[in-house]
């Protein structure tokens, strides 16, 4: 890989670029409109958002005015908690398209796979939404579907009924928050793991053991995180606001970590913290 513009392949043949512009908590408006557009100039070619973080209508706009075809971009999109099975979901993804301005989606995720609304029946729930993402995928609507937060348990309820398997899991993977069994699992299941929150929210950028290697490298500590993401085989998420951070994180081909240095970073258990459980969430 040489570029932000480089790709994975999906199981459905679907190419995905490798690093994803990360929008959670860029607030809508003027901040999450400008901050795509910066992740475009800066060469991105991958934009996630999700009903959630309340910035679909400036991410869509941002999209939409950046001169760059349509068919150049990969945007995500993720069911909000409140909208699980068939109707809502067929609903939210309405609403989600109507926000965005856009005619499609390239990828469509169920954002929690146990949220507190359906805690004593989220099997079925899970499996309702998943029919309206099969629909919605084979009318061309969305080019790919996936989950997110699904931990082993969910999935294999969810393959139970499943015609499509899920391509993609896009769950919290950072130096410190590794998730090996997640992984492990998804990665025989054939499903491409995204890492959201690559840099531990902010806590990693105070971890000794990463200022150090920073120093090693000449490189941010930022881009040894995403290094050591993508040499993982993950498609990491990052998210800033400053454009030249949103510039210096695509600045990411030209090193590689070594192996020793990659399990030193992969050791740091605990460094930041590790993922909600999905299956306690408040939301």
């Amino acid at each position: 890989m040489k570029s932000v513009t480089d790709c994975y392949t999906l199981q459905n043949g679907v190419q995905i670029p490798c690093i994803g512009f990360g929008t959670w908590q860029a607030e809508n408006g003027e901040i999450a409109y400008h901050a795509v557009r910066d992740a475009l100039n800066a060469g991105y070619r991958h934009i996630d958002t999700a009903a959630a973080y309340g910035n679909e209508a400036s991410v869509g706009r941002a999209i939409r005015e950046s001169g760059i075809p349509r068919e150049e971009i990969f945007l995500t999109s993720k069911l909000n908690n409140p909208d699980h099975g068939y109707e809502k979901t067929m609903k939210a993804f309405e609403k989600t398209m109507n926000e965005l301005g856009l005619d499609y989606l390239d990828l469509y995720l169920i954002h929690w796979p146990n949220p507190i609304f359906f805690r004593e029946n989220w099997q079925e729930a899970n499996a309702g939404t998943w029919k309206a993402f099969e629909e919605l995928y084979r009318a061309g609507k969305i080019r790919a579907i996936g989950i997110s937060n699904f931990r082993r348990h969910h999935i294999e309820e969810l393959l139970k009924t499943a015609e499509i398997a899920p391509m993609v899991n896009q769950i919290r993977l950072c130096p410190g928050d590794t998730q090996d069994e997640v992984v492990r699992y998804c990665r025989e299941q054939n499903m491409l793991l995204e890492a959201y929150s690559p840099f531990g929210v902010g806590k990693i950028f105070e971890v000794p053991e990463m200022k150090a290697m920073a120093e090693k490298y000449g490189k941010s500590v930022a881009q040894i995180c995403l290094r050591w993401s993508l040499q993982n085989g993950f498609l990491p998420l990052p998210k800033s606001v400053t454009p030249e951070r949103i510039e210096s994180n695509t600045r990411i081909f030209d090193f590689t970590l070594s192996e020793e240095d990659m399990g030193v970073i992969s050791g740091l258990t605990g460094c930041v913290g590790f993922a909600h459980d999905p299956d306690q969430i408040s939301f």
